[in-house]
C-alpha cells in the first residue's frame, strides 16, 4: 500500500497552561516543551508507523527544525526525497494546552508558503504510484489545487483533509473523493456564517453534493458522520479515560483512514478503524508520541471499496 502526502512541515512550540490568557494578561506557571508537526509530516508519520509506504512532499527552512525533520523523517522511514528547502525558516506553531486537553494554536508558515504548483508537478510520479493520495490545507492554495488534480488525473483516490478551512475554488471540489473537516470548519469551506442553523447531518451532506464524493466529519467526543452514497451513517466515538491532549487527534484520524482505504477497506470500516487512532492520539501528551502503532489498534475490516 502505498501512500503520498502534500502538506505541511511544522516546530510544535507547545506551553501546558493552568488556564489560556485573555487580552492583555500574563501567566506563569506553564511547562513548555518542542517537537515535530505540521499536518502533512504528522499524516505522513501516522502512515508510515501503520505500514503504509509513505511518500511526502512539503518545504522546510535550512535551518536546525528543518535538519531535524529530515532526521525524523529518515528514522520513521517516510520517503522525503522531494521534500523542497525554502528560502524562509521553518514553519512554527505555538500551541497552548490547557488541562483538559482542548488546544489554541498559531502559526507562522515560513518555508511552507514556499510550496508552489511546480512543486507538485514535480512530484506527479508519487501520486501516481500511490493508492492514496492525502492533501491537507497548511500550504498554498496554488499547491493545493495542483495535488488534487494531478490525483485525479492518475487515478489516485484523493483524501482532503481541509485544515485550516478556507474557502475553495469552485473547479477543485470535483476532484475530491474523501473529505474530512470538522464541525467548525464544515460551514467554513460552504461559505456559512458562524450562526448558522443547520445540523451536522445537513453540513455533511452540503459538502458530499459539492464533491460528489464521501463526507466524513469529525465531532470530536462525539465521533463522527459518515455521509456517503449510501447515505448518512453515525460513527460512534469511542470511550476515552483521560484526554491529555487532542493537538494530533485529528492527523491520527487522517493517517488511518487513508491506510484503510489504500488496504481496500470500505469507507464505514476505515472511518471506524480511524476513530480508534484519533482517540488513541488524545491520550498521549504530544503529536508524534500520539500516534499509533498497527499493533495499538484494531484489525481494519477490510470490505468492498464504497
Amino acid at each position: 500500500m502505498k501512500i503520498a502526502v502534500v502538506g505541511s512541515y511544522g516546530a510544535g512550540l507547545t506551553m501546558r497552561v493552568p488556564k489560556a490568557p485573555g487580552p492583555g494578561e500574563t501567566l506563569t506557571g506553564g511547562e513548555y516543551a518542542e517537537g515535530p508537526g505540521g499536518k502533512g509530516s504528522n499524516q505522513a508519520i501516522g502512515a508510515a508507523r501503520l505500514g503504509a509506504d509513505v511518500s511526502l512532499l512539503t518545504a522546510v527552512g535550512d535551518d536546525a527544525f528543518g535538519a531535524a525533520a529530515r532526521r525524523l523523517w529518515m528514522q520513521e522511514r517516510v520517503d522525503a526525497s522531494h521534500v523542497i528547502i525554502g528560502e524562509r525558516p521553518t514553519m512554527v506553531g505555538f500551541i497552548l494546552v490547557e488541562p483538559d486537553g482542548e488546544n489554541r494554536i498559531s502559526i507562522a508558515p515560513g518555508a511552507s508558503d514556499e510550496l508552489g504548483a511546480q512543486d507538485v508537478q514535480a512530484f506527479a510520479e508519487n501520486i501516481a504510484a500511490a493508492d492514496v493520495l492525502v492533501v491537507s490545507m497548511e500550504i498554498p492554495e496554488e499547491a493545493v489545487v495542483e495535488a488534487l488534480r494531478l490525483g485525479r488525473t492518475h487515478g489516485t483516490r484523493t483524501l482532503l483533509n481541509p485544515a485550516p478551512a478556507r474557502a475553495l475554488p469552485d473547479e477543485v471540489w470535483s476532484q475530491i473523493d474523501v473529505i474530512t473537516p470538522n464541525q467548525s470548519e464544515a460551514p467554513i469551506l460552504l461559505g456559512l456564517s458562524p450562526d448558522h442553523a443547520l445540523s451536522d447531518a445537513e453540513l455533511a451532506t452540503l459538502l458530499r453534493h459539492r464533491t460528489g464524493g464521501a463526507v466524513i466529519l469529525t465531532r470530536g467526543g462525539q465521533g463522527a458522520l459518515l455521509c456517503s452514497a449510501d447515505g448518512i451513517e453515525e460513527i460512534e466515538p469511542l470511550p476515552v479515560e483521560h484526554v491529555v491532549d487532542t493537538t494530533g487527534a485529528g492527523d491520527s484520524f487522517t493517517a488511518a483512514l487513508a491506510v484503510a482505504l489504500s488496504e481496500g477497506s470500505d469507507l464505514s470500516s476505515a472511518a471506524r478503524f480511524a476513530a480508534h487512532a484519533g482517540a488513541h492520539a488524545v491520550s498521549i501528551a504530544g503529536v508524534i508520541p500520539a500516534l499509533p502503532t498497527r499493533a495499538q489498534l484494531p484489525s481494519i475490516t477490510i470490505g468492498t471499496r464504497s
